[in-house]
């Protein structure tokens, strides 16, 4: 993440006998897997599900999870009714505890790389707003449902400031064409939920969670017939360059986070965005 200007702004499972997987996954993420064994992973940090260092935990622990009890597949979803996940939380990056904060880009890169690389089949039910770190949680899914309404989706970096990581950019190159990933990434685009579904970047839409769930679902159930270790081999290896890339330069991708977050111009700009949400919040 590299600043480029002084500017930064920054369920329901509609399915009987759904059992609790594990209460380690943490208080902010719910775990669940139904009598199919498919497992729910809910977000569930008020209101908006902004990405913290406890938040990005929880969903560390939900996926290690997941993996341990065998599940046949993921879905990823929130228990907001207008939010996936409004991305990082601004806060872990105004006057950072350094400590912290490093701890903050590490466990990101966990989560990602646990997420985007995970053997078993992973969907992502987007029951609302999707920007920057939202986008990248869904994408980083191997199938995507979007519920209709005046929602948003994409990684809108540029317009806050921000380089968004190659990571970031590897995961949406992954998803729509190089040509249209390097057209959202620089124009930050915000995608409606009509344009996500046009250019590919969510494979269908739905009425509400439930049927956003419900197609997720389907979609994991392709997989049935299947031999899982083929199935996770083939994904793993098409997905290896961008895996193997942030494995390998994870020191060199936290010290550019680190270096961003020292900048004083950048902190001046966090102040005054913080300042400019608590007025509206006031009116």
């Amino acid at each position: 993440m590299i600043p480029l200007r002084q500017a930064v702004n920054i369920g329901r499972w509609a399915v009987p006998s759904i059992r609790c997987m594990s209460a380690k996954a943490g208080p902010l993420v719910d775990v669940a897997v139904d009598n199919e064994g498919y497992a729910m992973v809910t977000l569930q940090r008020p209101p908006v599900n902004s990405l913290n260092l406890e938040l990005l935990q929880d969903i560390s622990k939900s996926l290690d999870e997941v993996g341990k009890n065998k599940s046949k597949g993921m879905i990823l979803t929130s228990s907001s009714p207008t939010v996936f996940s409004a991305g990082l939380d601004i806060m872990e990056m105004y006057k950072p505890d350094l400590k912290r904060a490093e701890s903050f880009w590490r466990t990101l890169q966990d989560v990602w790389l646990k997420l985007f690389g995970s053997t078993y089949p992973t969907a992502a039910a987007i029951n609302g707003h999707a920007p920057a770190g939202g986008c990248l949680l869904a994408t980083s899914c191997e199938y995507r449902v979007m519920v209709s309404g005046k929602y948003t989706i994409g990684l809108n970096e540029t317009a806050l400031g921000i380089v968004a990581p190659r990571w970031f950019m590897d995961t949406m190159s992954n998803t729509v064409s190089r040509r249209e990933a390097e057209l959202a990434l620089t124009t930050a685009r915000m995608f409606s939920v009509d344009e996500a579904l046009k250019e590919g970047l969510v494979d269908e839409t739905a009425t509400d969670k439930a049927d956003a769930v419900e197609k997720c679902k389907k979609f994991l159930k392709r997989f049935e017939r299947i031999p899982a270790l083929a199935r996770g081999i083939t994904k793993q290896r098409y997905r290896e360059p961008a895996l193997n890339w942030l494995s390998a330069n994870r020191e060199q991708d936290l010290n550019e986070f680190m270096a961003f977050l020292q900048n004083p111009k950048v902190q001046q700009s966090l102040e005054m965005y913080i300042q400019n949400l608590k007025k509206k919040a006031a009116k």
